[in-house]
């Protein structure tokens, strides 16, 4: 399958499914995929973005080898903002080396914390965070008190996530 001629010819969900498939759990495929992510030009990048979800979703460890690329990307000045989403959505799905806990919990405290940045961006951002804290009782208050100071404010879609992840920290 060419994969460019694939992510060029619909942006839909039956395409970004037939990607997946394509790609599966294979890791070689799996990483020209990451490529067109990471390389671009923007369009590719845009449509690579949800056949990429739906392959870190059901083999979630294909991931693995290419957090630190994924990660120094978003850290790059004037990504857009369906990269920061998409790729925040893939870190919920994966288990994130303690290694990397620093720069990832660094990356959506900045997000959570901006004004700028859109509510799905935030809201995955918060997924990623609550589970990095589960054992870091400093950073778990830190999250709790960034969270209670914007849901005055919030949209309905980060209150309710909001809500849930205060609720999972309360437990803890």
């Amino acid at each position: 399958m060419d994969l460019t001629r694939e992510l060029l010819r619909a942006h839909s969900r039956t395409q970004a499914t037939k990607i997946a498939d394509y790609v599966n759990d294979n890791p070689i495929r799996f990483k020209v995929l990451v490529d067109m992510f990471l390389k671009g030009p923007y369009r590719i990048t845009q449509r690579a973005s949800w056949p990429l979800n739906l392959c870190v979703e059901r083999h979630p460890a294909l991931v693995k080898p290419h957090l630190k690329r994924l990660l120094r990307f978003l850290q790059e000045p004037g990504i857009h903002n369906a990269v920061k989403r998409n790729t925040m959505r893939m870190l919920q799905f994966c288990t994130i080396p303690k290694t990397l806990h620093g720069t990832v919990a660094s990356l959506c405290f900045e997000y959570l914390e901006s004004k700028k940045e859109p509510v799905a961006v935030k809201v995955f951002a918060m997924t990623v965070l609550s589970t990095i804290v589960e054992n870091e009782p400093d950073l778990q208050k830190e999250l709790k008190i960034i969270l209670e100071d914007q849901l005055p404010y919030a949209s309905p879609g980060f209150t309710v996530r909001a809500q849930r992840v205060l609720k999972s920290l309360a437990k803890s």
